[in-house]
């Protein structure tokens, strides 16, 4: 039996929580900090450690004396104590073998939550969702990352639609994480060697449930000013820079895991930004004696490799001057040549003018390497055939794992409340059971009334939350008088939304491709349609940043004003609501450069459905019944043909399918035929695109395999 808790007892529980990201996908814990003090709860982003820092132990005390709020926080607390406990056992029941060597996942961003911006994109939130999935299942995991001072950027977007950014430092005492420390209360430290001199590294400890995450930091006192800047932003700066933050990863984060006593089973990298761990790797090898030839093999049989990027001019190159400038010393260690150095970075070895390739070099030391999706593996197996000479592209050793969500991450409260009233106090536990989501094809277990009215209820919500955003955004910028925020866009039309990164091969204009028809189409009185965007563009892509400033200005003309809405700085606060919100999540790569994409994977429970090119995921995922396609199975070499054919393709769904559905209803105000699909999303979707089951295939695919 627990033991009851005293106030003290319980106010260090709660502290213990707050540091503990587990809280960032339960919303019962949600509400316990929000419920301290809503203002602040959204000041600070939802940011549970700073909220409880501004609250006076006076007012702890005084508001957990009040026997129902107590009763609340000590719900959530054991829940949480009950988590911890069951993962554990579920790590010695399932997973012995590496819970004295676990796995460490190294990768360039992880994006956890909204309070901690240390993410760009997909691959920081494909990151963070592995993090907590592995704890779940109950995986011994541990990830490494840099500390990013000052983040991404900060969004702002000027009178005429152009992108802004804006850096501001981050506070990590009011964050989640905690320095970690050597056995004399010091913070823990390792050096290596950038160029000509030597910079210390120390790190932040983040915990995600029972995963735990490092997070790497040359902002120190003691080096030159120029390093300490290193890890500041998110892929910012240039070449010099971005070898900078490869080189501390990789190494450093090697060396950093030695550091604390911390022996994985695997390395896994998250595409090619770590891929120098493995030549760290090597040195260690080879300073215990072994060949060359040995060193390889003992690192490949550690490392795998994980690909996301379909294009050749995304993988990240460095000039042989380069390499020898920022690496000199540490290949000095490795006993090597420069040549023999860049040989492993190249196809062509001997080819002196080519480039240092991460990803060549990931791929040249690690036992398996896998994309991301079915097509994405084909591409990949053909874009890197050079590399394996020998081999047919279907036999090149480039396997793939389809990406997923964590549900729970994605989950608007409204659903949450839903699927726990119809499934169970623990359904997300059954997550991966077909057969849990095949009781939503059936009518009597859930109703179309109830549906239709969740997904009124929830875009509702959005609607507000959209208004309030463009309200505070007006303000900014001078709030014009003659606004009327209400008539900003209409709770019973067709929501539609767009948010992701505003890469120019995302196509975030192709609504509009024909303007003419696209005004038709916004503007039908009987069967109206909206559409929300949000993201943001690389600081140095102005191709990006003018497919966003000309969402921007057509949002302000006359016939789409308060139906096309931008809204500034996306986080993952505004894909959540987003994604919970519409009622149709719309994705137009070019195909087929959408390594997996799963933005459209997180509306499937908040009962959204997707509208999307068969690229990536949804080309698995799509049967003709849960949602609808655009396009076929096949790629166009033309980029403007491809345009073409697919705007058109998409306005005829649209038109001719989509929007009918969605209006044709029955007597009770029902779209039947919207709502059937609603269910077949659900129960062929849900069960499998999920990181729960995509991390467990990482364990019987490549974590295991080949082990002593």
């Amino acid at each position: 039996m627990q033991k009851t808790l005293t106030i003290d007892e319980v106010i260090k529980a709660l502290y213990e929580l707050a540091y503990n990201l587990w809280w960032a996908y339960n919303p019962e814990a949600q509400e316990i900090f929000e419920s301290l003090s809503p203002m602040l709860w959204k000041l600070t982003n939802h940011n549970a450690v700073q909220t409880l820092k501004s609250i006076s132990n006076f007012e702890l005390k005084a508001r957990l004396s009040n026997p129902d709020f107590l009763s609340k926080v000590e719900n959530v607390l054991a829940e949480f104590r009950q988590y911890i406990n069951t993962r554990r056992e579920l790590s010695k029941k399932n997973f012995p073998d590496f819970i004295d060597h676990p796995v460490a996942y190294f990768t360039a961003e992880f994006g956890l939550h909204e309070c901690l911006p240390i993410y760009s994109g997909g691959l920081g939130i494909l990151s963070g969702d592995h993090a907590k999935s592995a704890s779940d299942i109950g995986l011994p995991f541990v990830g490494v990352s840099l500390f990013y001072r000052h983040g991404y950027f900060d969004q702002k977007i000027s009178d005429n639609g152009w992108q802004i950014e804006e850096y501001n430092p981050a506070q990590p005492n009011f964050l989640p994480v905690k320095l970690v420390l050597d056995e004399n209360g010091q913070p823990l430290k390792v050096k290596l060697n950038i160029a000509h001199s030597e910079i210390s590294i120390q790190a932040w400890e983040v915990n995600v449930g029972i995963s735990k995450i490092y997070l790497l930091d040359t902002n120190l006192p003691e080096n030159d000013f120029h390093y300490r800047d290193i890890t500041s932003k998110v892929y910012g700066g240039d070449a010099t820079t971005r070898i900078f933050q490869e080189i501390v990863l990789g190494i450093g984060g090697a060396r950093f895991l030695r550091a604390i006593g911390i022996e994985p089973s695997v390395y896994h990298l998250n595409e090619g930004h770590s891929a120098f761990l493995t030549l760290e790797l090597m040195r260690e090898e080879l300073n215990r004696g072994k060949t060359k030839e040995e060193a390889e093999k003992i690192v490949r049989e550690k490392c795998i490799f994980t690909t996301h990027t379909p294009v050749p001019a995304g993988h990240d190159r460095f000039s042989p001057d380069l390499i020898e400038y920022a690496l000199g010393n540490f290949i000095q260690s490795l006993g090597m040549s420069l040549k023999e150095f860049l040989a492993y970075g190249r196809i062509h070895p001997d080819n002196e003018q080519e480039t240092f390739c991460m990803t060549v070099l990931a791929l040249k030391l690690s036992r398996n390497a896998n994309a991301v999706s079915e097509l994405n593996g084909i591409i990949s197996r053909k874009m890197w055939q050079p590399l394996f000479k020998s081999r047919s592209e279907r036999d090149v050793p480039i396997g793939h794992i389809t990406n997923g969500i964590h549900s729970l991450t994605w989950i608007n409260k409204i659903t949450f409340e839903f699927w726990k009233k119809k499934l169970g106090d623990k359904w997300y536990e059954e997550i991966e059971n077909p057969k849990l989501w095949e009781n939503v094809l059936d009518e009597n277990f859930i109703t179309d009334e109830e549906i239709w009215s969740i997904r009124y209820e929830l875009r509702r919500s959005l609607i507000e939350f959209v208004r309030e955003k463009i309200f505070n955004q007006l303000l900014r910028t001078g709030l014009d008088s003659k606004v009327n925020i209400n008539s900003i866009l209409s709770p019973d039309a067709l929501t539609i939304g767009f948010s992701r990164r505003f890469a120019t091969y995302k196509r975030a204009p192709l609504i509009f491709y024909d303007i003419e028809r696209a005004k038709k189409i916004f503007n039908d009185r009987t069967r109206p349609v909206q559409i929300i965007f949000s993201g943001k563009a690389h600081p140095k892509d102005d191709a990006g940043k003018e497919f966003l400033q000309r969402i921007v200005q057509i949002s302000k003309m006359p016939e789409f004003y308060g139906k096309v809405i931008f809204l500034e700085n996306y986080d993952m606060n505004i894909a959540r609501h987003l994604i919970s919100g519409c009622d149709l999540w719309l994705n137009n790569p070019r195909r087929p450069l959408e390594a997996s994409g799963t933005s459209g994977q997180k509306i499937i429970l908040n009962l959204g459905l997707n509208f999307s090119i068969l690229d990536g995921w949804w080309r698995e995922a799509y049967n003709g019944k849960n949602g609808w396609a655009i396009g076929k199975d096949e790629s166009v070499e033309d980029p403007n043909i491809q345009d073409k054919l697919d705007a058109e393709f998409l306005y005829q769904t649209l038109e001719n399918e989509i929007i009918p559905t969605f209006y044709n209803r029955n007597e009770n105000g029902i779209p039947k035929e919207w709502v059937k699909r609603i269910r077949n999303s659900i129960a062929t979707i849900t069960y499998f695109f999920n990181t729960n089951r995509m991390v467990r295939e990482y364990v019987e695919k490549y974590y295991r395999r080949n082990r002593n």
